[in-house]
């Protein structure tokens, strides 16, 4: 057992490059498996981050801010409407940001936008609106015009609960820069092969 732990000792103490390499490798999955813990913790996901990669939520979230975000199992969804009557506010405005997959699909990327109101199977979308095919949540970026069910390029129905992901919690500014930087090259180098 002593041998053993001389040798992890002398391998701290290594000058050697490669010890190095290996000493910032293990010192990095520490962090890491940490990060995973906590975040499973606090946020009941284990990726509970996400860059932000428009600008439909200008001015409260903008493009490169890293935004935190909680599981859905945890939280409840608050909408903006809900949130006007009882003064709830986050990111600026009533009600809850939300995190949602686009006709429930993770083919494409999520949607955060705020969740504006609930309607029910059967009820008008909005005022003078289609019906509802389904219930769920009518929902908008902070700096678009017109709701997400309005734009086709969006979702033209309203949000299922079960294509909620989660409800996003605190924003770091330009955080995700590298992220969006990183998924960019990604996009390049695919391209070329």
């Amino acid at each position: 057992m002593s041998e053993r732990f001389d040798q992890i000792k002398e391998f701290y103490q290594s000058d050697s490059t490669l010890a190095g390499i290996l000493r910032d490798l293990a010192s990095v999955a520490k962090i890491l498996l940490v990060f995973a813990i906590l975040s499973q913790i606090l946020f009941g996901t284990w990726a509970p981050m996400r860059a932000i990669e428009s600008g439909s939520m200008v001015p409260h979230m903008k493009i490169g801010d890293i935004v935190f975000i909680e599981d859905i199992s945890r939280a409840s969804v608050v909408t903006q409407e809900e949130g006007a009557i009882s003064g709830y506010k986050t990111f600026g405005d009533y009600g809850n940001v939300v995190l949602y997959r686009k006709y429930g699909s993770t083919a494409d990327t999520p949607v955060i936008h705020r969740a504006m109101y609930y309607v029910e199977a059967g009820e008008p979308m909005w005022g003078g609106g289609p019906i509802a095919p389904h219930a769920g949540y009518i929902t908008k970026g902070d700096h678009n015009k017109v709701i997400d069910q309005k734009d086709s390029r969006l979702c033209a129905v309203p949000i299922r609960e079960e294509w909620v992901i989660g409800v996003a919690r605190y924003r770091i500014p330009y955080a995700g820069y590298v992220r969006l930087a990183f998924s960019k090259a990604i996009e390049i180098l695919a391209d070329k092969f």
